[in-house]
């Protein structure tokens, strides 16, 4: 049984990005061209889909790690700040960008409150990420054949 540990998560943001457009629950905010992801970066992202890739990334790290809060989750989205000519230091990502996703993704059914810990995926979630990662897998398998011992 393919879960979402056993599929290269680039390829399985990717996939589930194109399926949570379509999704009329999850949409980009106005304000989502003009701002950065996080004080670690110096220009707001080029890609215009880019939310879509971030709430599915959100989704992910819950599934990998939950129950989280929105404070590791922006830690886990952080980088290094440039500050010139001393040392760089980690700074944490946007906290607004992952609670509005966190919302999103509750209202489409797939996270869930989790007591005073965050959130956790529920089962429409688990299954979500589950047959994207079934279908991702299936697409590996088209390509390299030798990965059809890991499906």
């Amino acid at each position: 049984m393919t879960n979402v540990q056993d599929v290269p998560a680039d390829k399985l943001i990717i996939k589930m990005a194109e399926k949570m457009k379509t999704n009329e629950k999850i949409v980009a905010p106005e304000w989502a061209g003009h701002v950065k992801t996080g004080i670690h970066r110096e220009k707001a992202p080029t890609d215009k889909d880019w939310w879509y890739n971030r709430v599915a990334a959100v989704l992910r790290k819950v599934y990998i790690y939950g129950p989280i809060g929105t404070e590791q989750l922006s830690a886990k989205f952080g980088g290094p700040r440039d500050r010139g000519s001393k040392p760089n230091r980690s700074r944490s990502g946007s906290r607004a960008i992952i609670r509005l996703s966190l919302k999103q993704l509750e209202s489409c059914g797939y996270l869930t409150p989790y007591k005073k810990l965050g959130r956790a995926v529920a089962p429409p979630g688990q299954k979500f990420l589950d047959a994207t990662a079934r279908e991702v897998m299936a697409e590996l398998v088209k390509t390299r054949p030798e990965m059809s011992k890991y499906a």
